[in-house]
């Protein structure tokens, strides 16, 4: 138990290794005042007064319509489009859409929900909302969730920046491509280079609404990639240079069954943006429950033309060799005009795309790891240090597992069927349907929560089957072209 000046105290976790962490950060944090006084005193600038590295505070301020749709549109699409072509390899043109239409109106449901008793309970996190209506216990989990769901996202991102910039065992990357073999060959070089240069400047940012701008670009280089693989996909099928798509599901055999109950998650996955809902909101001008029921409805709709145009545009393109990443199917000519600057164009938008994603994503990990840890401290945007020292911390986290995870799609999968179920369906539903509340949408509530029941189990055990023993990438030599 540490006790303040003013006679506040708050406990420490007990474990060794967070209880040092916890107490650094705490003696920073604190003793800031008294430095902060003698240097106004003395004349002198304190760090803790100016701005964050790269940033403007602008708390008088307050984020637009326009740039919350976009924190929230970025918030959804990363990664998780690029395994949806993929989606339709097992669900079939005509019933993925209707899935991806589908789940998408189900996530925009649950958003409102969180919006609404947020508001109700005046809470300003996720976790305080889940506390409000569940206890204590629901909270730890909500926010146990929210950091493996978000910190497995930024290291997919890493791993398929790399990737596809230094290439893999069987795909060639663009540096490889461009300058022959060198050290960018090494993904954990091409990584760190990326993270320090590009990722920690923008991950520095205590409010997510100066990610604004760096969010409606990240939306024009999606849409940049869309309309490329829209045009090719409508050229070669016009040119008869592709096969004819399956419209409905596969059901000749067991494996191919199976496969349905692991794709369902992937498409939860690729509509949750629920941590940070509450977060756009709190820093929305001039908020309002109908304000930001409008931003999540236009946010909804982008999202699922967005979703929908990739993943049939891509599927199109490989049809039955579309890639789980489908990032990687364009390391080769698409068979028309301009096809390998096309490749580069895709590629490298996408992978500037996912480097402004990123800090949208951290942004809510870090708020999240702050809530957890250091419970009844000022929030970061009051405390610059303890902010940094967290962006630091778990940038290098994030980009450990990034060098020591082989094998991202079927953690990915893992977590659509658990973490991503749990944050965009299970916990909005169980709100709804606590005791206290009496709301008139029962029936909807006891379906969310049945379907992402259904949807848990289903996916973890199909997961589970489909994962074939020795399917772990080896270390073979890497991909020559």
């Amino acid at each position: 138990m540490y006790r303040l000046n003013g006679g506040q105290s708050f406990r420490l976790g007990n474990k060794g290794w967070i209880n040092s962490i916890q107490k650094f950060i705490y003696q920073v944090n604190f003793s800031r005042s008294r430095k902060s006084e003698f240097k106004r005193s003395a004349g002198e600038l304190d760090f803790d007064d100016s701005s964050l590295i790269f940033s403007e505070r602008k708390s008088s301020h307050g984020c637009g319509i326009s740039g919350a749709v976009f924190n929230l549109t970025t918030s959804i699409i990363g990664a998780g489009i690029m395994a949806l072509p993929a989606t339709m390899k097992v669900l079939g043109l005509f019933s993925g859409v209707i899935l991806i239409i589908f789940m998408g109106i189900l996530s925009e449901i649950s958003v409102e929900l969180l919006v609404k008793y947020a508001v109700k309970f005046k809470a300003k996190t996720y976790g305080e909302v889940v506390e409000a209506s569940l206890g204590r216990t629901a909270r730890l989990l909500s926010e146990i969730c929210i950091i493996l769901n978000n910190a497995g996202a930024l290291v997919v991102y890493l791993i398929i920046i790399g990737d596809v910039l230094s290439g893999s065992i069987h795909h060639s990357g663009v540096f490889d491509q461009w300058w022959g073999h060198g050290f960018w060959d090494h993904r954990k070089i091409v990584i760190l280079i990326v993270l320090l240069v590009f990722l920690v400047p923008l991950c520095t940012s205590d409010r997510i609404d100066s990610l604004s701008m760096s969010s409606a670009a990240s939306v024009g280089l999606a849409v940049i990639f869309i309309i490329v693989a829209v045009v090719v996909a409508f050229i070669k099928f016009a040119d008869g240079q592709t096969e004819i798509p399956r419209l409905t599901p596969d059901f000749r055999s067991t494996e191919a069954t199976l496969d349905l109950f692991v794709v369902i998650p992937v498409m939860t996955n690729a509509f949750v943006c629920h941590f940070n809902v509450l977060p756009i909101y709190n820093e929305l001008k001039d908020r309002s429950l109908n304000k930001m029921y409008r931003i999540g409805r236009i946010t909804t709709l982008i999202c699922i033309l967005i979703n929908a145009s990739t993943a049939v545009s891509g599927y199109l393109l490989f049809g039955e060799n579309t890639e789980p990443d489908v990032l990687t199917n364009f390391d080769k000519d698409l068979g028309i005009g301009f096809g390998f600057t096309l490749n580069y164009i895709v590629r490298i938008g996408y992978i500037v795309h996912l480097i402004l994603v990123f800090p949208v994503i951290h942004f809510s990990l870090r708020q999240t790891v702050n809530e957890l840890m250091f419970e009844g401290l000022s929030p970061l945007s009051e405390s610059r240090k303890r902010c940094l020292i967290l962006t630091f911390v778990l940038l290098i986290l994030v980009y450990v597992g990034s060098t020591m995870i082989p094998n991202i799609w079927v953690a990915f999968k893992f977590s659509g069927a658990t973490t991503a179920v749990s944050l965009g369906l299970t916990f909005p539903s169980l709100v709804a349907l606590s005791p206290s509340r009496d709301g008139k949408r029962r029936i909807l509530h006891r379906l969310m929560l049945a379907l992402a029941i259904v949807v848990s189990i289903a996916g973890i055990f199909g997961n589970i089957y489909t994962v074939e023993p020795g399917s772990e990438e080896k270390p073979e030599q890497k991909f020559e072209r």
